[in-house]
């Protein structure tokens, strides 16, 4: 994976290759292609909303004890 891939990135090339999969505009030679690489990009994002969904929690333990 690219390293400066970001989610926002991943997803919109995912939404695309998925149209083109859905509208039948990909051709039968490069589909395995396409599909590995939504495979791809579906591993990043999955694994960039757990890294986020970590920090947040992070922060916001952070935050509570801070106030109490």
């Amino acid at each position: 994976m690219e390293e400066n891939l970001n989610y926002e990135a991943a997803y919109n090339e995912l939404a695309q290759i998925a149209q083109e999969i859905e509208t039948e505009s990909v051709s039968v030679d490069i589909l395995a292609e396409k599909v590995k690489r939504a495979s791809e990009l579906i591993a990043f994002c999955q694994t960039k909303l757990r890294s986020t969904e970590t920090e947040v929690n992070k922060i916001i333990k952070q935050m509570e004890s801070q106030t109490i």
